[in-house]
């Protein structure tokens, strides 16, 4: 399902136009869809009545159109306006005066007197919010935003037009205050703003009514959003082929744990066999070998360069060929590591690697020198904040996908955790652009970018997933899907959808209090198995 900026939604509106048809005639469509959908949603009203707030803009005309269908429709509505009837603007006040043709009552306030309003809620059942649409840009001040705070106050479900007044339609963030809908009707896509958090708390539920958009503007335009839906992920589902086996799945190889954190190696590698991969590897430092092998058994593990206290050791060569000089043992680069990826299709690295200059050393080359698609989380991102390589770090041959939670994310940026939250679809957009990588956002409609700046909003997933080692399962289920051949922007895509799918399924048998990482790694056979087509 596609979803737009505002620029590309005027864009799109412009196009529309140019085609040959009218604004009045797009305003009309909107307004239609958005009765019916208000009365599909709160048939009540019936009975109780509605109450249209609208200010002086295009959104205020599809309030006007709403009204008159609910009036033809035999449902008690009265208009509010938040403004002058004479600075309503064309083609909103052609449909300002069908209202008032069709025998429709308007009620105008102003910020000395909102008492009408204030009656006015008190006769409904229900609000029509119709005061401010994707153009909304400044703090809402002054009359409208009072309007929204009586609107909010009132305890009356509340249908959105487009999106919430006051809702940034790019970043979904309050600007001041926000109308709290129950239902947003969206025309002809989803806004940005109403699909991420915490713009989403403020949209309810979000239906969208076509309104006759060419599909040749559509794909003049080319929205470079996305939300990803059941259909979507499913339709990403490869069959299994029935000549297929161990080899032909893929060997992923997941280098991470040390010690205290080897329960996030046995996740990760547990994760990327239920994702489907062939084969996986569990690569530890060798002094942890032994503790992770007892709890895995479908895997396979491997020793790695240790350091003596159960953590990875790696020294890059130019280190190396420093202490050569001096009498003493090397300590061990990349020949170890090199010779574990050798014949594997997929690897994941940091989940509870920890952070330290041998660590680092071993991320960086990781994602500069590994020859193997790869997952970079946890730990390793934070082994490349401290010690960021120079240039891209992924090319269209050695894909990297990063997985980083907001703080994470802010330590890659060089920001602090709000910022990110802020904008959370641009500056995923930004990493993946400069890095040349996949980014997965993670948190509630975690954010999916890719390098040529197209960007996925997953809509999988619930507060259950908010507990330890759901990272890593995440982690290793990409990994696995990477290791069966699926492209790393369908791999991010689907294995994202797919770690949300399976907590939802677990949360609507058991509850989301107590649920935990190793419960989605369980129902991951049976969630791909509801997914495929």
């Amino acid at each position: 399902m596609i979803v737009t900026t505002a620029a590309e939604m005027r864009r799109i509106d412009a196009l529309t136009i140019e085609s040959g048809i009218p604004s009045a005639t797009l305003m009309e469509r909107a307004g239609t869809g958005a009765a019916e959908a208000l009365l599909a949603r709160f048939p009540h009203v019936r009975k109780t009545g509605v109450v249209v707030v609208a200010g002086k803009g295009n959104n205020g005309g599809d309030g006007f159109v709403v009204a008159r269908v609910l009036k033809r429709k035999r449902v008690r509505c009265e208009v509010v306006l938040a403004a002058r009837s004479d600075d309503v603007r064309d083609p909103a006040r052609a449909k300002l005066r069908a209202w008032q043709r069709a025998g429709g009552k308007t009620t105008t306030i102003t910020a000395d007197d909102l008492g009408p309003l204030q009656r006015a809620l008190a006769r409904a059942g229900c609000v029509v919010d119709a005061l401010f649409g994707t153009g909304l840009t400044g703090e809402m001040t002054g009359l409208p935003a009072e309007a929204i705070t009586l609107v909010n106050a009132s305890g009356l479900p509340t249908v959105a037009l487009d999106i919430p007044s006051g809702l940034d339609s790019d970043r979904g963030a309050a600007l001041g205050v926000a109308i709290e809908a129950e239902l947003t009707v969206a025309f002809a896509a989803p806004k940005i703003g109403t699909i991420v958090y915490p713009g989403a708390r403020y949209t309810g539920e979000l239906v969208v009514v076509d309104i006759g958009i060419p599909d040749d503007v559509i794909a003049a335009v080319a929205p470079m959003t996305e939300a990803i839906l059941v259909a979507d992920a499913g339709a990403l589902v490869r069959p299994r082929d029935p000549e297929s086996h161990k080899g032909t799945n893929g060997h992923v190889v997941v280098i991470a744990g040390g010690r205290g954190k080897t329960g996030a190696v046995v996740l990760a590698s547990r994760a990327a066999a239920r994702a489907g991969a062939g084969l996986v590897t569990a690569g530890v430092p060798a002094s942890e070998q032994e503790s992770v092998a007892t709890r895995l058994l479908e895997e396979m593990t491997a020793p790695l360069p240790d350091d003596g206290v159960g953590t990875f050791a790696f020294t890059s060569r130019d280190d190396r060929g420093v202490r050569a000089g001096a009498a003493q043992p090397s300590t061990p680069g990349a020949d170890a590591y090199a010779a574990l990826l050798d014949g594997k299709r997929a690897l994941v690295t940091g989940p509870g690697m920890g952070v330290s200059p041998a660590t680092e050393q071993l991320v960086a080359w990781i994602v500069t020198h590994a020859p193997l698609p790869a997952v970079i989380d946890a730990d390793a991102l934070n082994c490349l904040a401290a010690r960021p390589p120079q240039g891209a770090w992924g090319t269209q041959e050695r894909p990297r996908i990063l997985t980083p939670h907001p703080g994470e994310m802010a330590r890659l940026m060089g920001v602090d955790g709000a910022a990110v939250q802020a904008d959370r679809v641009g500056m995923a957009r930004r990493l993946a652009a400069e890095r040349g990588v996949i980014v997965v956002l993670k948190g509630a409609r975690t954010v999916i970018a890719e390098p040529d700046g197209h960007v996925a909003i997953n809509c999988s997933g619930n507060p259950g997933l908010g507990s330890g080692g759901t990272g890593d399962v995440l982690a290793g289920m990409l990994g696995g899907l990477l290791a069966q051949g699926y492209p790393a922007a369908d791999a991010a895509r689907l294995g994202v959808f797919l770690h949300g799918y399976a907590a939802d399924r677990v949360a609507a048998r058991r509850g989301m209090v107590g649920l935990l990482a190793s419960d989605v790694i369980e129902e991951l056979p049976a969630a791909t198995a509801a997914l495929a087509p």
